[in-house]
């Protein structure tokens, strides 16, 4: 025994290591397939208070979730609708413009002119023989660089599109079999403490579904008065201005200073906007930020998830530091949730002992 036990003891601890590494490489290797079902639950678990909202109406279930699905999805059509044409008639007129300066020929003349204008003491002729002599030597380089991003670009976007489908079903499964799989989970539980597990988990999914509905709910007022704004002061895009306003103002804590931010730059944009009508918008932007975080926030979150200001701040940056957008999104309903466990499990089970 006193022979074997060592031999025993060393052999347990290497195949715990082994199984510990082979479990961290699978969970690497599946590492996409588990970031598309997370993201595919989280918002099938936000789309279940609409479903249950319609099954409150009579509706069957399978007819709730169609109608929700069909009217999320005609959401996202509508705002694609609305950013294509105008992206399609600006690369148009970029190209119309690009097109007219090589035609007269004169591009290289006209900029050396401009560069003499505003830089007099520069050597123009020196500064662009310069760069003639790098771009001769690097040429080769240069061309297989932008052929690589071209193809690394391409990659990522059929990437994305190929995810946002797969996200997109395991979406509508989810939201279908929904009641299902929470009583799987649910059977998992013994029996005589079924009951409180069942009450727990389902105050936890409800605070994820009820914090996606306020988040779109923050995003939507944002958009929906960025566009009233915009249009008043004659901002470039007013439309594609408020999807950018909606969007970022999905992303908790920076994403409406981050939103609000590009609004404000792109307003400033030569031949489109203004730098009155840029300083009009951040002025707004200014009050509106003030309204939303001391007046619209608490309002619609309150409903929603009860998480101090303090525990949402940590929660986010650790959540974004893990999962990027995906662990920001998630992090404050996944903090409601452990302070749900804390303040119901944990401190009745202390206050026994």
């Amino acid at each position: 025994m006193k022979i074997h036990s060592p031999f025993r003891t060393a052999l347990v601890a290497t195949l715990g290591v082994g199984l510990g590494i082979l479990l961290i490489g699978s969970v690497q290797s599946l590492s996409t397939v588990l970031l598309y079902v997370g993201t595919a639950l989280f918002l099938s678990l936000g789309l279940d208070p609409l479903v249950s909202f319609l099954e409150r109406r009579r509706l069957p279930r399978w007819l709730a979730v169609l109608v929700t699905i069909v009217a999320v999805l005609g959401v996202f059509a509508g705002i694609i609708l609305i950013v294509i044409p105008v992206l399609v008639d600006q690369i148009s007129e970029l190209v119309v413009q690009i097109t007219a300066i090589v035609q007269r020929g004169t591009a290289i003349d006209d900029l050396k002119n401009w560069m003499q204008d505003v830089f007099p003491n520069l050597r123009v002729d020196e500064v662009f023989a310069y760069v003639e002599d790098w771009l001769n030597t690097n040429l080769t380089e240069i061309g297989g660089s932008i052929g690589q991003g071209v193809l690394a670009a391409s990659g990522a976007l059929l990437s994305g599109l190929f995810g946002a489908f797969i996200v997109l079903i395991l979406t509508i499964y989810l939201t279908a079999s929904t009641p299902s799989l929470k009583r799987a989970v649910y059977q998992l539980a013994p029996a005589s403490k079924r009951e409180r597990f069942v009450d727990l988990a389902d105050q936890i999914t409800d605070s994820v579904g009820y914090y996606v509905i306020g988040q779109v709910t923050q995003g939507a007022i944002n958009g929906i008065l960025s566009m009233i704004f915009l249009s008043i002061i004659d901002a470039p895009f007013p439309a594609v201005l408020a999807v950018i306003a909606f969007f970022f103002s999905l992303i908790p804590l920076v994403g409406t200073l981050t939103g609000s931010t590009i609004i404000v730059l792109l307003c400033l944009i030569p031949g489109l906007g203004s730098p009155a009508t840029a300083i009009t918008a951040a002025i707004y932007y200014l009050v509106y930020m003030q309204i939303e975080a001391y007046v619209i926030s608490p309002r619609i979150m309150s409903r929603a998830v009860s998480v101090p200001g303090a525990v949402v701040v940590v929660a986010a940056l650790a959540g974004g530091s893990l999962l990027g957008l995906l662990g920001a999104l998630i992090a404050i309903p996944v903090a409601a949730s452990i302070l749900i466990l804390y303040r119901q499990v944990l401190i009745p089970r202390m206050n026994e002992l």
